[in-house]
């Protein structure tokens, strides 16, 4: 039987204020408040945005949706996990400061921001799954610890993935650091030395300094490298390669199986969003300020996690021609998270697409 997915659409250009009475009305119009009982401790997933990134989901859309939590007597928190890469969220001490820095603090959202997986990356749980790849996954402790999940996500291309939607911000977003590494471990990136301009941004990026610089041209030694994949996302003269066809699928299929795990004990109280605004080429990681390169489309909403994504997958094509994933990297095929999804049993790629209207703003008194 098909999904469901709601979708209230905005024009392009939509202010915060507009996208969160649009994420206000898909909660009421979905019925998301029943997935929330009084005294919940109600996990917000969301993407804070790296330094320097401006496309992030905005903290009043974020706001929205703590201010409807609290409607139902429960505890909202925000949250997300420490990176691999270096960066403004290598750490929880760094993380929660940009996460203020960026407008997610107590007096401006209503909620706390709690880093998932403790001060370094390494709280985490492992939960047993169903996976055809892994039978355990480790997961950010304090995802498992709540009692529903609210996924907010940003959807982009990824240098890795092709798209990241919803079901990277639960595979990725919600592992721990060891389950980062394991799955990103099905990349083994290389320097094209013709390409390669040793401009350093690589070595510098690198977690593990598994980057040196030879012969003038930076050189990755293999027997440290954890794949994470920065160096191909941080390259601006394409000189970072691995085999796309290969290894893309595979680490779609590892991250879709860590989504499962994060998924585990929490059936019928989570809820996910994809907000159809300021979509880049890469994702929120990146930190510098990213042209979009569709223009914005509104707010898609769901209980299934794979519709939602291969709905946002569809509304890009109708829009533009090319799904996400073909305006982003052409090589990659981010159908394969979709479908590999499906195949675990988290949704179905069929669905049906449910358009709530915008009331019309009233117009100001005089």
């Amino acid at each position: 039987m098909p999904s469901i997915v709601f979708f209230a659409e905005l024009p392009d250009g939509a202010s915060p204020r507009e996208q969160a009475r649009a994420i206000g009305r898909l909660y009421e119009e979905a019925g998301v408040s029943k997935i929330i009982s009084r005294r919940d401790l109600v996990a917000i997933k969301l993407h804070v945005g790296e330094k320097g990134n401006k496309t992030y989901v905005k903290p009043e859309v974020v706001a929205e949706l703590v201010k409807r939590v609290k409607a139902s007597r429960a505890f909202p928190f925000l949250t997300d996990t420490c990176t691999l890469y270096r960066g403004q969220r290598e750490n929880a001490i760094k993380h929660i400061l940009l996460a203020h820095g960026h407008g997610f603090s107590i007096e401006k959202v209503g909620a706390p921001f709690i880093v998932a997986d403790g001060l370094v990356g390494t709280t985490e749980m492992e939960v047993g799954i169903p996976g055809k790849i892994y039978q355990r996954v480790g997961v950010a402790r304090e995802i498992l610890n709540a009692d529903a999940l609210l996924v907010v996500s940003h959807p982009t291309g990824h240098p890795g993935t092709g798209m990241g939607a919803c079901l990277k911000n639960l595979g990725m977003g919600l592992a721990s650091r060891a389950g980062k590494m394991r799955q990103h471990s099905a990349i083994r990136p290389e320097v094209q030395e013709a390409r390669c301009q040793n401009c350093g941004k690589c070595r510098k990026w690198c977690p593990v300094q598994a980057i040196v610089e030879r012969n003038g041209k930076s050189f990755i030694l293999s027997g440290k490298c954890i794949g994470c994949g920065e160096c191909i996302a941080v390259c601006r003269f394409d000189a970072v390669r691995f085999d796309f066809g290969i290894e893309c699928a595979e680490l779609q299929r590892r991250m879709v199986e860590h989504a499962l795990g994060a998924l585990q004990g929490k059936e019928g109280k989570c809820f996910f969003f994809n907000v159809l605004v300021d979509m880049t080429k890469d994702c929120d990681c990146f930190g510098e300020v990213q042209r979009k390169i569709v223009p914005d489309m509104g707010i898609l909403a769901s209980e299934d996690p794979v519709a939602l994504d291969k709905a946002t997958l569809d509304l890009v094509k109708d829009r533009t021609g090319f799904h996400l994933g073909e305006l982003s990297y052409p090589d990659l095929n981010p159908m394969v998270q979709i479908l590999y999804a499906q195949e675990l049993g988290m949704g179905s790629s069929e669905y049906v697409l449910e358009r709530i209207e915008m009331e019309a703003k009233m117009p100001p008194s005089t």
